[in-house]
């Protein structure tokens, strides 16, 4: 009981971290392949060392009213694995994006404390991290031409660090739900410029929750169906998405993802041996001639051989 009124508190005071802020997170449309990113508690919530890479390209060929190509390109690569003698899992995580003349480096390294619910498994996870931030201001167009802040500015530089929380609770092969939030202090770095502007950067306090469904017919036994939510805010906006995946013998796999007000994805992915090639495509519905996005990922399971207990945890990204 004292294990279960923890993990309540720890709750309550994540989802009451609450802040105003700026620039959102990066979003995938194959979200799931992002969970050792977003949420600490997942570290380690499978049967072995997990690699996995992805690249989107978002609005590809985007170019700004001077014809510079300005496209937010992201490109995540993480890995988690269990250690049963720390009572979880450990997680390393390395995000790059770029979007227009700003540049963002994360180096996150995470841990997860997984308690037996009795049939489940809840992950508790923590994770530090350093943000590099760099913003070339000099190639932006101020809307006012005497803008005193822009004309002063060159290209900045800010290293920032950060804390990250996370519960990921699930039933082997079957429903699991998160809860998380990144860069939960919010952290402000140093003034910009000569010290005597307002403008400083900050890191992007961001709250999500992911849950899902996998499960399958008895008529249908080589079909596989995963719907799946992901909701995220960093209270000044919301972005939701709603996907379902078919995956057909456990190698094929075809899906879809909606985006409100912004776009449709189609996926595909493909399983060979302990390897896992996704695709995803996104067309844009904001109009505006913005033109689509791409994703693709790659991911490996190298599985070990633990000595379990009866019951047998596995991740829900490797159904």
């Amino acid at each position: 009981m004292s294990k279960l009124k923890a993990i309540v508190l720890f709750a309550f005071l994540l989802l009451t971290a609450a802040g105003v802020k700026a620039q959102q997170a990066p979003i995938f449309t194959n979200y799931n392949n992002s969970y050792t990113y977003i949420n600490p508690g997942f570290a380690g919530l499978s049967e072995g060392v997990n690699v996995l890479g992805i690249y989107r390209q978002q609005w590809a060929g985007f170019k700004d009213t001077e014809g510079t190509e300005i496209a937010p390109t992201t490109l995540l690569v993480t890995g988690d694995m269990p250690i049963r003698a720390l009572g979880g899992g450990i997680s390393v995580s390395v995000l790059n994006d770029q979007l227009g003349f700003e540049k963002n480096t994360n180096v996150g390294l995470g841990y997860s404390y997984h308690v037996d619910m009795g049939g489940s498994v809840m992950g508790v996870g923590l994770s530090v991290s350093l943000l590099n931030r760099t913003v070339d201001f000099g190639h932006l167009i101020p809307g006012d031409p005497g803008d005193p802040l822009l004309n002063q500015l060159g290209e900045e530089t800010g290293m920032l660090f950060d804390v990250s929380a996370g519960l990921f609770w699930q039933i082997p092969e079957s429903l699991y739900i998160g809860v998380s939030g990144i860069n939960l202090l919010n952290t402000t770095g140093k003034a910009l410029g000569d010290g005597q502007t307002a403008a400083s950067f900050t890191t992007d306090r961001t709250l999500y929750f992911v849950a899902g469904y996998p499960f399958m017919f008895e008529s249908l036994p080589v079909f596989k169906f995963i719907p799946s939510v992901n909701v995220m805010t960093n209270f000044s906006s919301a972005q939701l998405n709603a996907g379902m995946k078919v995956v057909y013998n456990d190698v094929f796999s075809l899906g879809a993802n909606y985006r409100p007000q912004e776009s449709v994805g189609l996926t595909v992915g493909l399983t060979i041996k302990d390897f896992v090639l996704g695709y995803a495509y996104d067309i844009n519905t904001m109009g505006y001639n913005i033109p689509g996005s791409h994703e693709i990922s790659l991911s490996y399971c190298f599985k070990l051989d633990l000595d379990r207990t009866p019951r047998d945890y596995r991740s829900v990204r490797y159904l």
